[in-house]
């Protein structure tokens, strides 16, 4: 791989004389990242980087965000000592095919996928590149890796599983009187998929009643969003992207006519969702981006596990629940960050 492999051949050297042990068939080292003997942000070559994105919304973008902050902090500067490629697939699957082709025939040194379908692209293409994920639910389910705590392949990464046990006690502590609830994903994404499953077990356990709403792309979200008025007394959406991308959309239905969202992420709330439990995706694209200096300075991919966010914030949209005519109880929003959306914030999507 390039100037990657040579500077990867650095530190195993340096390993196998402190640890007795030899590199793996790629030049790489495991345990390295604890004492690295060479920062290759002090070598002359730039470290080329590839960042494929699906779509644009604000907790792929924060991810993407956090990872770039995190090899800034580290001594990896953009155009010096590291080249940043960002491709966006504007949530189209052959872009996602031509883009992970073209950083992969490009040998980059490093790829970092955001999303589901952007990980599963790009590790089809390559299995020798460093692929990280992140945004990604479960990479050992999607078929990323052999393991979660035990990858044994190219890709390693983040894990943005929420709380969904947590996002579906906040709806009915919200929410006390609900009987019916509607989970609403894109039946295209494995991500969506796997936090529905847990969703309904959840939901279940709590008494609620459950049906499912899947939609196939943005084209259709309208469409199904209004199917549900009036069939259920509320809605819970998981970090879907297809309808994270249009929660504004999905909120000028359901919140005019009362029905109330529960959702996965920040970045859904402040679209017009009325609350969550969610995680910080900027902080996990910096776990990300630490990930990436690690495997730089010679860490082996193959043997760093999935690494989840931590600390969850509960997060309430002030604005939705006035519209919604919901009072909020007083113990959950002691301990929530509080958003205020315009009054027009869910008459367009993004």
């Amino acid at each position: 791989m390039k100037k990657f492999l040579s500077m990867i051949a650095v530190c195993a050297m340096s390993a196998m004389v402190f640890s007795g042990c030899g590199a793996d068939n790629q030049g790489t080292q495991g345990g390295t990242e604890e004492t690295p003997t060479e920062n290759s942000a002090a070598m002359d070559t730039p470290v080329d980087v590839g960042i494929i994105q699906l779509t644009e919304h604000p907790a792929l973008d924060a991810s993407r965000e956090g990872f770039i902050e995190a090899l800034a902090e580290a001594g990896y500067t953009d155009g010096d000592n590291i080249n940043i490629e960002t491709q966006n697939a504007q949530g189209d699957q052959s872009n996602l095919k031509t883009i992970s082709q073209k950083f992969v025939s490009d040998g980059k040194d490093l790829i970092l996928a955001i999303a589901t379908p952007s990980a599963q692209a790009v590790a089809t293409e390559t299995k020798d590149i460093p692929i990280l994920v992140t945004a990604v639910t479960d990479p050992a389910e999607s078929g990323l890796v052999e393991t979660n705590e035990v990858p044994n392949c190219n890709v390693s990464g983040t894990s943005d599983l929420t709380p969904v046990e947590d996002q579906i006690e906040l709806l009915t502590k919200i929410l006390p009187d609900a009987k019916k609830i509607t989970i609403m994903y894109c039946s295209g994404e494995q991500n969506s998929l796997i936090q529905a499953d847990m969703a309904e077990e959840a939901a279940k356990a709590a008494g609620l009643e459950v049906e499912r709403k899947t939609v196939t792309s943005t084209n259709d979200v309208a469409q199904v969003t209004e199917s549900i008025i009036g069939t259920c007394d509320a809605v819970y959406i998981p970090t879907d992207n297809v309808l994270a991308s249009s929660m504004p959309l999905v909120s000028s239905i359901t919140n005019p006519a009362g029905l109330p969202v529960i959702v996965g992420e920040s970045g859904m709330v402040e679209g017009g969702g009325l609350a969550s439990v969610a995680i910080d995706y900027t902080d996990l694209g910096k776990l990300t981006g630490k990930m990436a200096v690690q495997i730089i300075e010679g860490a082996d991919i193959k043997t760093m596990p999935i690494q989840y966010a931590e600390n969850p914030q509960l997060v309430i949209n002030e604005t939705a629940a006035a519209e919604l005519g919901i009072t909020i109880p007083d113990d959950v929003k002691a301990s929530a960050e509080v958003v205020n959306t315009s009054a027009d914030s869910g008459t367009e999507a993004q």
